[in-house]
Formats: C-alpha cells, structure tokens, sequence
C-alpha cells in the first residue's frame, strides 16, 4: 500500500497510531492491502481464517454467526470509520467460534494481515490491549442480540429493530427484505413475513416488494416498549 495513503488513512482513523515506532508503521503499510468488495460478498469465513484487522473505508459490513440449521444469526454492522477485530482470530486466539463477515453493500476496506498484526500486537502491548478493548466493545452488542433472541417476543424484536432502522436512516421508510429483516433479527423468514403482515393489519407498516414504510411510528413504538 502506498505510504503517503496508508499513514493519511490510519493517522486518523487508528488510535493507536502514534504509539507505533517507525518500524512498526512501515511494516503495516507494506502489509496492508486496500480491497473492494460488492454487495454481498463473503470477507471473512470463520474461525480458522485469520483474515486480519479490518478497517472500513466507505460502506457497511455485516458479523454473523450460523445455527447447527444453518440460520444466520446478525452480530452487528459495521460503517464508515468503524474496525473489525473478530475477523482477526490470531490476534484473538481466545475466539474460537466461528463469525463470518460478508459485505452488506459495496464497500471499500484497508485489511491489515492478520500474522502481521498479531506479530506486533506480541510486542506492542498497546495494540494488544487496543484489540481486546475493541473485540469486547463488540461483544455488549452480540449480548444485546442474543438477549433479545432468547428472552423477547418476535412482536418486540421486529418492531425494535423497525424503530432503530428508523432511528439510524432518518427515513421511515425501510428497504429491506423480508429475508434481511430475519437474519437481522436472528428469526425464521416465515415468522417475519407472518409479523410484519400483522403490523400491516393493524395499520402500523405498509409492506411493498423489497421493503416497509412504518405507517403508524407511535405504534410501532409501544410494541417496541412490550
């Protein structure tokens, strides 16, 4: 990777770094490299991967774990300036499921190889440490997911992931699938489209091909709230 671009790109968007040593930046530049993935494209395929630190560029990510049915269960996403740590399981040797990260739309991304950060991150305990602090970071969010997939009705779940939609887009209208929306929400796609066709009834959501418009907010709201 380019010095001048790599030093620009991670002087502001690494933390750490002006911790490292001259030797230890040239070493990530020359062993980073700058890819580009579609919509939907897989990045990184479980446990025994040690793709690398991954930081985003521009676009969206998306972690998640598969059931023993083959379900996929979303962790959390991933935006502009955000890090992926889980996808770095050399660093992390205490990860031992397997999180795969796919491309949830076209986004650009500087990948750090992962043997190269896990040989600094040996010798620089500030990177170390920042890698543990960013993986358990991540890890309030995946409890978040697994709480509301354990203990919360679908009804809550659906409209709780509606309103932060909202929340996060400005926009009430949602244009997401019905298959998205259960992978998001770790639900099978036949309760959702059951649910969301329940919302409709109660004149909450209007449902079109490819997407929602929440109708009634307010009462998306209350079934949020339980």
């Amino acid at each position: 990777m380019d010095t001048g671009a790599c030093t620009a790109f991670f002087s502001e968007n690494f933390p750490l770094w002006a911790k490292l040593s001259q030797t230890e930046r040239g070493l990530i530049c020359k062993m980073t490299s700058e890819e580009f993935f579609s919509k939907g494209s897989n990045i990184h395929s479980g446990s025994n991967e040690c793709t690398g630190a991954i930081f985003i560029k521009k676009g969206c990510l998306r972690a998640y774990i598969l059931s023993e049915d083959g379900r996929e269960i979303t962790l959390y996403r991933l935006y502009k300036n955000d890090i992926c740590m889980l996808s770095a399981s050399c660093v992390l040797k205490s990860i031992t499921f397997d999180v795969f990260v796919d491309a949830e739309e076209d986004s650009e991304v500087y990948i750090i190889n992962g043997k190269t950060f896990a040989d600094i991150a040996e010798k620089n305990s500030y990177v170390k440490i920042f890698a543990l602090e960013t993986a358990v970071k991540r890890f309030s969010s995946v409890m978040w997911i697994m709480q509301q997939i354990l203990f919360m009705s679908l009804d809550r779940r659906i409209a709780l992931f509606l309103c932060e939609e909202m929340e996060k887009t400005g926009n009430r209208t949602i244009k997401l699938t019905h298959a998205e929306i259960a992978r998001y929400t770790g639900s099978a796609r036949e309760a959702v489209s059951r649910m969301l066709k329940y919302f409709e009834e109660e004149k909450t959501v209007e449902l079109f091909r490819g997407g929602i418009t929440v109708s009634d907010p307010e009462s998306l709201k209350l079934y949020a709230e339980g």
